[in-house]
């Protein structure tokens, strides 16, 4: 993880929504930059799974982009931003369990079966009428 401190970009912003004139001139927000494309310290298939858990958050170039501006001061948003990274990285980090084929019992294929006869049987009855006379 040491190797991801030195690839990370921390940009300051000013944060929108609530906070009076403190929030036009204090640049609070903090927006982490991550060039998950070129990233020397990730493997391809970790790499594959980052760019597919962040979704939205990684660009047409394959820079993760993320933003913190839940806190009123600097120090807190990089630190809650530098979580969420390395919660991200984490998460992508875990393989997926391979799936294995099964085939459904002898006991669950004519449990089945004995479900579409009753529900056919349903059916049949609502479309038969008596003959009038």
């Amino acid at each position: 993880m040491k190797n991801l401190d030195n690839e990370i970009q921390l940009e300051y912003i000013r944060a929108s929504g609530p906070g009076g004139q403190n929030v036009n001139k204090v640049a609070t927000a903090v927006q982490l930059r991550f060039d998950i494309a070129n990233s020397p310290s990730l493997g391809s298939d970790l790499k594959g799974r980052l760019i597919r858990l962040s979704g939205k958050r990684v660009n047409a170039e394959g820079v993760l982009i993320l933003e913190a501006k839940r806190f009123r001061t600097q120090e807190a948003n990089r630190e809650d931003v530098l979580d969420k990274f390395y919660e991200l990285i984490r998460r992508a980090d875990e393989k997926p369990k391979t799936r294995h084929k099964t085939k459904p019992s002898k006991t669950s294929k004519e449990k089945r079966l004995k479900e579409k006869k009753q529900r056919g049987e349903i059916k049949k009855l609502r479309r038969e009428r008596p003959e009038r006379d």
